[in-house]
């Protein structure tokens, strides 16, 4: 028995040579917050070890984070800011300072 009045699924077609849509991850940044325990050699040191930057470029951030109390570090993908951020919480203390006693302050927020 054939209904007439029955609907098909047309499938859908994509133009030729066209990728398809990919969703991009939403984008985190890593923040350096300033404190009066650690040092501006602290801060590039760490700054080269785990972002791989260079002594100026290390200089920048540790010149921003004193100067404005936060400092960008890095953006990327969640699951990388956190790691970045919980390597910078557990680098340990300033060796250059009396006054150190632990890592410094990261956090991670979204781009927008």
């Amino acid at each position: 028995m054939s209904d007439s009045n029955t609907a098909v699924a047309e499938p859908i077609v994509r133009p030729k040579n066209t990728p398809p849509k990919t969703k991009k991850q939403p984008r985190y940044h890593v923040i350096l917050w300033d404190d009066p325990e650690h040092t501006f050699e602290y801060v590039i040191e760490m700054m080269q070890n785990l972002f791989y930057l260079s002594p100026t470029q290390g200089r920048k951030i540790a010149d921003e984070v004193d100067r404005t109390g936060r400092a960008i570090c890095l953006t990327t993908t969640m699951e990388h800011a956190e790691l970045k951020r919980d390597q910078i919480r557990a680098f340990g203390v300033d060796p250059y300072s009396k006054k150190s006693t632990g890592s410094m302050s990261a956090s991670i927020e979204p781009e927008f």
